[in-house]
This record gives structure tokens, sequence and C-alpha cells, in this order.
């Protein structure tokens, strides 16, 4: 249990204690808050948002500084959300490709089929709610709101799994069950990014730039010295890798994959995906929340845990410059947000986990009950980080972003749900 509260107060109290500020700071001096956010710290033509599109978040005030011949600005909200956002979605990125790719990777094989059945329930049950409400509200709220449909089909990892283990115990099968649903759901949102959110206009050709970065740096700085090595008990040109180069190559490579993914029109956070799978790695793992995982000596292992610090602080930006919400933006958007998590999760994850686990026969863990999917869905509702992040690329800067921002926090009420739900269903505490 330590090892998942210190995961949580490392990484998301710092978050809340961001967003909090940001929130108060908003709603006493909203337009000193808002040119903090947007306060145009480069004027250049590398990187940052399109001139035309940042005076228009910066609003009254922009023309007093003078660019001249420019095309992008670099902001703190872009250094944070675009660029330094990044090493979150890696170490994210991390724990999904071993659960993928290791032999006894969390996500292979028949034990993981019901969890991966049920998380395409919790992606497409929210989805079906938030739509299906936004086209009752009528055609106009229905196109102002439709392309938030991704917001509520993300789960926080460390919150709901920090409640998991709360409501069922730590022994209980429940716990693993739910862990691997939610790395599978943030898999799938980094997927629903990438795809459905580009930050502008797609030029594809720039992706075969990231392309060739994560090629040439597996070649050269993984599979090369691994054959020069062969037969050769010293290891000289693996060895050398390892202690003079280090994670130098990965961070040029890394810096090489970014721009092609901001240059794309792709969502720039994401740049750094394709590098994860070349970063040697151990051939086991023990799981993010393991505390074993922190012995292991491998790389990608070194990195995740240099990058540890940078990331809280990371994180704790995030908060600050994206939750900023006046209490009067709370509008549809919140609304629907909220109830797709707290309907369109337990509904989906219930209904297409009874479906692998009777019908095509895949079954459920030994001493899980099938009620015990209810309660997994809703402690699955939790979103939080990850669909304050997809709001923030959902819609433009201004009211209905942050209404549906607000529905993103208020997520946190699925804890009282989660809870309540446990009582009824007369979930029994497994503590070993």
């Amino acid at each position: 249990m330590y090892r998942v509260w210190d995961f949580v107060t490392n990484y998301s109290l710092l978050l809340i204690v961001g967003a909090v500020t940001a929130m108060f700071w908003a709603n006493t001096d909203p337009i000193g808050y808002h040119h903090f956010v947007q306060h145009p710290l480069w004027f250049n033509d590398l990187i940052g948002l399109d001139y035309s599109y940042w005076t228009q978040s910066y609003g009254e005030g922009f023309e007093r500084y003078e660019v001249g011949d420019i095309t992008k600005v670099l902001s703190p909200h872009y250094l944070v959300n675009g660029v330094l956002m990044a090493l979150f979605f890696a170490v994210a990125a991390k724990e999904v490709w071993e659960a993928v790719i290791l032999k006894n990777g969390a996500l292979r094989g028949k034990k993981a089929a019901t969890p991966l059945f049920a998380t395409a329930g919790g992606i497409l049950g929210p989805i079906v709610v938030y739509l299906g409400l936004a086209s009752v509200m009528g055609s106009d709220t229905y196109s102002a709101l439709a392309n938030g449909w991704a917001i509520p089909t993300a789960t926080d990892i460390a919150f709901s799994y920090l409640v998991g283990r709360v409501i069922f115990g730590a022994g209980h099968p429940a716990v693993r069950f739910l862990l691997l649903l939610a790395i599978a759901d943030d898999a799938a949102a980094l997927v629903i990014v990438a795809i459905f959110y580009p930050s502008g206009a797609v030029e594809p050709e720039w992706l075969l730039l990231s392309v060739a970065a994560a090629v040439a740096v597996f070649v050269l700085a993984n599979w090369l010295p691994r054959k020069l090595d062969r037969g050769n008990q010293m290891r000289p040109a693996s060895t050398f890798m390892r202690t003079k180069l280090h994670f130098f190559p990965y961070l040029i490579a890394g810096c090489i994959s970014w721009y092609g993914f901001a240059e794309s029109g792709l969502n720039p956070a994401l740049g750094l995906l394709p590098i994860v799978p070349t970063i040697p790695h151990a051939d086991r793992a023990f799981g993010i929340f393991s505390e074993a995982e922190q012995y292991l000596t491998d790389l990608l292992n070194q990195m995740q845990n240099a990058l540890k610090h940078p990331v809280e602080i990371i994180l704790f930006l995030f908060g600050l410059l994206n939750a900023g919400m006046e209490f009067s933006s709370i509008g549809a958007a919140t609304w629907l947000v909220l109830a797709a998590l707290l309907i369109g999760k337990p509904v989906g994850i219930f209904l297409f986990g009874w479906i692998a686990a009777r019908p095509l026969g895949f079954g459920i863990p030994k001493g899980m009950r099938i009620v015990d999917l209810v309660v997994i869905g809703c402690v699955a509702s939790i979103g939080f980080t990850v669909s304050l992040f997809v709001a923030s690329v959902a819609f433009d800067p201004g009211p209905v972003q942050d209404a549906a921002k607000m529905g993103a926090l208020f997520s946190f009420v699925a804890l009282v749900v989660s809870v309540t739900v446990a009582k009824l269903c007369r979930v029994q505490k497994q503590h070993s």
C-alpha cells in the first residue's frame, strides 16, 4: 500500500495542488490568470502556437507586443502541454509497452481478454452516453459539444487503483483486473488523441522524421552494439554505449521525433512515443506499483526513475495552466462529461465484461464475482489527468473548454459513488 500511496503523493497530489491554485487564481483575477497562461515567452518560426491562434487565445492586449515577421508563439501553456507533457506520456507509454511486449506482460494472453473487453466497454459506453445526451439537448448543443466525445473515455490510473485497493483490499483479484483495465484505457487514450485530435493541419510526411529517428537510434545505439559484441563476453560496444553515451542518443532521437510530430500536425505531447520501444529494457516487469520495479537496472527503468521528480513538477504546472476555470463556466459540457463518466463507464465495463466472461467464455479471475464489474466500472469513472488533457485539445480555449474541464474535475465524485455501490454489492475486502 505504501508504494501506491507514494505514487499518488508524488504525482497526483502535486497535480491537485496546481489545479486548486489555478481555480483560486482564475476566480479572483481571471484576466491576470489568462494572460499568465498565454504569456509570450518566445516569438519564433520553430515551435509554438500559430501566431493568429495565439492572438485569439491571448485576447485583449496582444497588440502591445511587437513581434515582427514571425509565425509562432511559445507560451507557458504550449510549453507545458505540448513539450513537457511529452515526458509524462513517455512514462505512461513505458508501462503500456512493457505490458504488451514482455513475455509476462499484463496485457498478453488469455488473462487479459476480459479486462480488454471491459476496457472497450469503458470507452464505448461514455461515448454513447455523451453523444446521446448531447443530441437530446438539440442540434446546436450537439454541434458545439460533439468534439468532446473522447474526454470521458480516460481513467486516472493512480487514483482509480488507490480507490480500488481501499474498496476491495490489496489481495482481491478485482484490484489486478482494475489495473489492467486502467493501463489499457490509457493506451487507448493515447491512440485517440493521436488520431482524432491533431494540433493543426495534418502533414503525415513529417512522421517519417519520427520513424527515421526511432529506427536510427534503435540500430545504432541498441542493435548494432549487441551485434558487435556477439561472442565476446566483455561486451565492449554495449558497455561503451551504456557507460559513456548512456541516454544521450535517445535524448537526441526524442527531440527529432518530437519535432516530427509537431510539424506533422499531430499532438506534439505524443512525440516521444516512437522512441520508447527502442530503449533497452528488462526482460520482465513487476508492474507500475510493485516495490521491485525500482530495483530494475535496465536503461528504460533508469530513465523512468530519473524522470520521477521532473514529471512531478510538470504535473503541477499542468494543473496550474489547465485547471483555471471560473465557477461560472459550469455548463452543458460539464454535465455531459460527468454523466458519461458516471453512467457510461460502469454500464460499458459491466456489459462488455459480462459478455467476455460468460457468452464468450473467457471467464473472470478466481475469487471475483460478476457484480464486482459494476464496482470496478464506478472506480474507473475517475478521469482527471488524461481527461483534463483531452479537454484541452478537444475544444479551443473558452467557455466550452472550461465547462468540459469542470466535468473532468468533478469526476472525483466517483469516489463516493464507488464506496456506496461497493456497500450495496456487499464487497468483501481481501487483504492478502
